[in-house]
């Protein structure tokens, strides 16, 4: 029995089939596809060229898990920076599926936990078997575009998602330096409060560099004669975190002081919400830098950075902490959720 899975952001659409298989709880992927969303007037177009073009020759699939980047509100999503409103039910309905499902494309995350397989994931601190309720809760965060923050329980084959939006949390300076830098957000944003997902993103670890070359020791940089003669801000927002992160393997002090201070905010965080769920089912780190950054996160300043909790530091030793590899993830889990459908 077929079921499709699909992760729908502003920029690209990924579409795929997947199968049951006997014996093997994981959903198998028969095949994919990726639109980009600006080439389309609408979702439903989208969708209807990849039922009618690609699957033609496979069985309709019975349902579908639509993991969907923007606010959600009774199976129905309107997408950030498209003019697109989809609704479920109406998906459900023109495409004949039997069930089909709307959910928010980072919290889908927690679908696809209970059937990772190794080469998915990866293991920074195992933890300690603990007693109790909490063994169930698992937390997920992840930078990317932005910072995203979903919590859920998982017990058998019974998974609840609990909504957060703990990636705008207050970002908390911990040294001269880094408070320097939030006074320099403020103003360079024209905001009152500087929230987690300003620092700890993609676009976070830009802000972070564009701060540290206003400094006059940085008047050399060879970024910012990069950031002088770019025009696109949306080239500007997918190079420059590549930069950053290039510059930092050659050498470069400056990225090399950026990306620490990135890495920091990001551990701290990370140490919050491990003390705030007491998440002993797994914390775990995702999103489109967590490949990127495997080894940072392993790393004695990262690790450091998430332990300084004071008198609470041994909690979060003693809980599992893992970083997902996969980068369609968020695809893989929303299969996850289209087969429990199956089910319903």
């Amino acid at each position: 029995m077929n079921f499709l899975a699909c992760d729908l952001g502003g920029t690209k659409v990924l579409l795929g089939i997947f199968k049951k298989v006997i014996n093997d709880d994981s959903p198998k992927l028969l095949f994919k596809k990726k639109y980009i969303s600006s080439n389309w007037d609408s979702f439903d177009l989208i969708l209807e060229d990849f039922l009618k073009n690609e699957c033609k020759n496979i069985t309709h699939p019975s349902t579908a898990c639509f993991a969907v980047a923007g606010p959600l509100s009774n199976n129905q999503a309107k997408i950030i920076n498209l003019s697109w409103s989809i609704s479920g039910n109406a998906l459900q309905n023109k495409f004949n599926f039997k069930s089909c499902e709307l959910i928010n494309d980072f919290a889908v995350q927690i679908y696809g936990l209970p059937y990772l397989k190794n080469n998915q994931y990866s293991i920074i601190q195992n933890g300690s078997n603990s007693e109790g309720d909490n063994n169930d809760l698992h937390a997920i965060v992840g930078a990317g575009t932005g910072l995203g923050v979903a919590r859920g329980i998982i017990s058998g084959e019974k998974v609840k998602i609990l909504a957060s939006e703990g990636g705008h949390v207050e970002y908390s300076p911990k040294s001269n330096l880094e408070w320097e830098l939030k006074i320099w957000l403020k103003n360079y944003l024209k905001v009152e409060r500087i929230s987690c997902e300003r620092i700890i993103s993609g676009s976070g670890l830009s802000r972070i560099a564009q701060w540290r070359l206003s400094k006059p020791d940085a008047q050399n940089h060879p970024l910012k004669k990069y950031l002088k003669e770019i025009k696109n801000f949306d080239a500007m927002r997918k190079e420059l975190p590549e930069k950053i992160c290039n510059l930092s393997k050659e050498g470069d002090q400056l990225m090399i002081e950026v990306e620490r201070i990135w890495l920091g905010a990001y551990a701290s965080l990370l140490g919050d919400v491990a003390l705030q769920e007491l998440c002993f089912g797994g914390l775990w780190i995702s999103g489109g830098t967590a490949s990127k950054h495997f080894k940072n996160f392993k790393s004695d300043l990262f690790m450091k950075q998430f332990f300084d909790k004071g008198r609470l530091k041994d909690i979060l030793k003693t809980i599992p902490m893992k970083v997902i590899l996969d980068e369609e993830f968020g695809l893989y889990s929303a299969a996850c959720r289209a087969k429990m459908l199956l089910k319903t």
